[in-house]
């Protein structure tokens, strides 16, 4: 199973930091923030990465490499300025994940999801991991309902993680260019297309230098996890 990792984002919400250095690069924990989930993903079985890239990629490339040392392949999908969003970045790289479901992980994100327990045959178009809303988010995105992940209906609603596997042909109809991923997943839902789970051990959107901090605070204290189904 092949697996991309979102990295291509510019990441104004984390300036100063990203002034000179790309997003994924920052650390935690001593550890760039895209080599836990290259390694989280290696360690689950995945052996062909897609990185894309836009805002300073050459310096993503040119830290990763091929994957060798990580154990496993990577390509990269290159994108220009501006970089082409979340559905547009997939859908100009679908050339190199092929033509089975695949992973899609946003590089923005900490967590210690086990990769190995996504399906690799979605029922329906996609299979998307959910959590606890986080104080920053407090409205949510979707419904779970009986393992299915909906854009309307009772109850409380969950936050998307990032981390989802979908199938190439979710973007069937889709054009070349710029646009977000969300109308084709709430596209999906309204068909019944979209599988889900309800993730409740450590995740964090690392969307602020104030959250990299706490991260990396609490990585080099060891406290990550110590309080289950929180968020950090």
């Amino acid at each position: 199973m092949k697996a991309m990792i979102l990295a291509a984002g510019r990441g104004e919400r984390m300036r100063p930091l990203t002034d000179r250095t790309p997003k994924p690069l920052l650390q935690a924990g001593g550890r760039a923030l895209i080599e836990y989930h290259i390694r989280a993903l290696a360690g689950a079985g995945v052996d062909s990465l897609v990185v894309n890239l836009s805002y300073r990629g050459d310096q993503i490339r040119t830290a990763l490499g091929d994957g060798s040392r990580y154990g496993v392949s990577i390509s990269y999908s290159p994108e220009g300025e501006p970089p082409l969003e979340t559905g547009g970045g997939i859908f100009h790289a679908l050339a190199l994940l092929g033509s089975e479901p695949f992973i899609v992980v946003n590089g923005d994100i900490w967590t210690r999801y086990p990769y190995a327990s996504l399906p690799a045959q979605p029922d329906g178009l996609a299979h998307l991991v959910l959590v606890d809303n986080p104080e920053h988010h407090p409205q949510g995105d979707f419904h779970l309902r009986d393992g299915r992940v909906c854009s309307e209906g009772e109850g409380e609603r969950m936050t998307f993680s990032g981390i989802g596997v979908y199938r190439p042909e979710l973007f069937d109809g889709s054009a070349a260019g710029r646009f977000p991923l969300a109308p084709l997943l709430r596209r999906a839902m309204d068909a019944d297309e979209v599988g889900g789970e309800h993730y409740r051990g450590p995740w964090l959107d690392i969307g602020t230098p104030q959250r990299l901090e706490e991260l990396d605070r609490s990585l080099r204290q060891g406290q990550v996890g110590s309080r289950h189904g929180e968020h950090l």
